[in-house]
């Protein structure tokens, strides 16, 4: 059990990122109205959010502009558009999923850039391309985090042996990513503990971005602070793929630090949240993404049963056993 001191008090080394948009646009193809993105913007500022996530940098060689919204791609012009030249405490990140963009023509210098972060997603498998897309953003001058992806289904040596690849780097934060809502508290700790180790050797941070498959997205959260990982992602309403994410509102609420505000978080989602919901935008905890966290699986079959609105969930069950 954590120590009390550990979960009541509040680190001023914590930092909060808010992925609503990036992870969100996974549910309605970043369909996002520039409304809607500065009235987020907004609120971030306003809670004292340390990071807001806009989307991808997605190569347009790769991925059809009109099938998607624009912060699939996230072109500086349009970021401007919303933020202008982003004169608040609030730092601006952009998210390069390894193997699906163009980054050394796409990522500008920051020089000329009012993104501040680099978050480079990848899986284990990938991670000698991942470096090269964390040595090229650093060069440029960015802030650089790595996303671990899918490490419910990696072997603790070879995440170790990752891990230390990584260290070497010139990243700044290691992700823990349950990508699959998989993790428990108790096994969360033990991967904080990986990370923390290799972490503390070469200089880094550590953060923690989690799905809410079996609704552990804020439990494993709080478990990562008590643990002393500082980096912390959140959606409003816990807007996410499949099942959604670490809630924005839950986790404001549990940090005893000062300068945040969850009355603006709370505003957010009320005048525009709540509404895309009531829309019909579907995402959340449900059953078929509880099979697929049971089984530590991918949850793309849990996302097909849902668009195809099927009610069949014994059925869906035997399905995805199958698979495993």
């Amino acid at each position: 059990m954590k120590e009390i001191s550990k979960l009541m008090g509040y680190r001023e080394s914590v930092k909060v990122v808010d992925a609503t948009l990036r992870d969100g646009g996974l549910v309605n193809d970043f369909d996002f109205s520039d409304e809607f993105v500065r009235a987020l913007y907004q609120a971030n500022i306003k809670a004292g959010v340390d990071y807001m996530e806009f989307g991808y940098r997605a190569d347009k060689t790769m991925f059809d502009e009109d099938k998607f919204g624009k912060l699939k791609f996230c072109d500086e012009d349009y970021i401007r558009s919303i933020v202008g030249d982003n004169d608040s405490n609030l730092k601006l990140a952009i998210m390069a999923d390894v193997g699906r963009c163009d980054y050394k023509n796409d990522i500008i210098n920051k020089s000329e850039s009012v993104i501040d972060l680099i978050r480079v997603a990848t899986y284990l498998h990938q991670m000698p391309a991942a470096i090269d897309v964390i040595e090229d953003a650093a060069n440029k001058g960015y802030e650089v985090t790595c996303n671990i992806m899918a490490i419910s289904n990696t072997q603790e040596t070879d995440l170790k042996i990752a891990l230390e690849e990584l260290g070497k780097s010139p990243v700044d934060v290691f992700y823990i990513v349950d990508s699959f809502g998989a993790l428990y508290p108790e096994q969360l700790a033990r991967l904080a503990d990986i990370y923390l180790d290799v972490a503390a050797k070469y200089g880094k941070k550590v953060g923690i971005h989690a799905h809410d498959n079996q609704k552990m997205a804020f439990a494993n959260t709080v478990e990562a602070v008590g643990d002393g990982v500082d980096w912390l992602d959140g959606t409003y309403l816990a807007m996410g793929r499949g099942a959604g994410n670490c809630a924005m509102e839950l986790l404001l609420g549990f940090l005893r630090n000062p300068k945040f505000n969850l009355y603006p978080v709370l505003k957010f989602i009320e005048e525009y949240m709540i509404p895309m919901k009531e829309q019909g935008v579907v995402w959340g905890y449900d059953l078929q993404y509880l099979m697929t966290g049971i089984l530590n699986q991918h949850p793309r079959t849990a996302i097909a049963y849902t668009k195809e609105k099927r009610k069949d969930i014994t059925e869906f069950y035997k399905e995805v056993v199958a698979q495993d």
